[in-house]
């Protein structure tokens, strides 16, 4: 949790920064996942028209506001306040949209369960054994779960095969400052092991490459789907599996 602390704060710094280099982004022209122009757009989320939708990791609102203006009833949640406060200014009275500056676990273990939860990128920052428990329950039966999550940094260090954080850098935009975080990246098969073990079904998992040659960053989409006779669990702790090395099952795009 400490570490989750620390990387929270980073994000504060990073919206405080992002507000005096870039005040007026525009809106989104495109969905993307982790890198710009490439992959999945949002049609990964299918129709969202009267869904109850959460970010988990919402930023600066933008996603948000786009299922919103598609009829989705959308929560965003941030632990962080900076880019909170921005979106609160910039979206004030949007029909449909729900802004909260929280703890995601905390917010998921007291919520009404959701059809669909999303995030770009947001999940690895936070401790899979203390989120994912929280997480199973927050779905409904039959809901559905997409997130995006780093598979190779752009140095080219790959995914771990142990469910433990390690250091990667987080670059203020529009400069060459870097800020030290935290991340869970971890292989298809551990995410995989990690989230049937809380009742979870694993659909699809599609490859983000960046385009560019000299550049080995790499995401992965994950598709999962809580089963229809789920039952909803006591939210407790749970156990990281054993620390061995996972086979990658050998999808296509993992």
């Amino acid at each position: 949790m400490d570490i989750e602390k620390q990387t929270a704060g980073v994000w504060t710094t990073y919206g405080a920064h992002q507000l005096t280099v870039c005040p007026d982004l525009p809106e989104i022209e495109r969905w993307d996942w982790g890198i710009t122009d490439t992959g999945s757009g949002i049609e990964a989320l299918g129709d969202v028209a009267g869904l109850r939708v959460l970010d988990v990791g919402s930023g600066l609102g933008r996603h948000v506001a786009r299922l919103a203006a598609l009829g989705a009833e959308v929560t965003a949640v941030d632990a962080s306040p900076t880019p909170h406060e921005r979106a609160l200014t910039r979206y004030p009275h949007t029909r449909g949209l729900h802004f909260v500056c929280a703890d995601a676990v905390a917010h998921l273990q007291d919520a009404v369960p959701y059809d669909l939860i999303y995030s770009i990128n947001g999940l690895p920052y936070l401790d899979p054994n203390r989120l994912l428990p929280a997480l199973a329950n927050a779905i409904k039966p039959g809901g559905r779960l997409l997130f995006s999550a780093l598979h190779t940094n752009c140095a080219g260090a790959g995914p771990s095969t142990a469910v433990a954080p390690r250091p990667e850098d987080l670059r203020l935009p529009g400069s060459t400052q870097k800020h030290p975080v935290h991340m869970w990246v971890l292989t298809p098969q551990l995410w995989e092991d990690l989230l049937t073990g809380h009742g979870l079904a694993v659909e699809k998992v599609s490859a983000i490459d960046a385009p560019q040659p000299d550049n080995a960053a790499s995401y992965r989409l994950y598709d999962v789907r809580r089963p229809p006779s789920a039952v909803r669990r006591g939210c407790r702790a749970a156990l990281a599996p054993a620390q061995r090395r996972h086979r990658m099952r050998p999808w296509g795009s993992a």
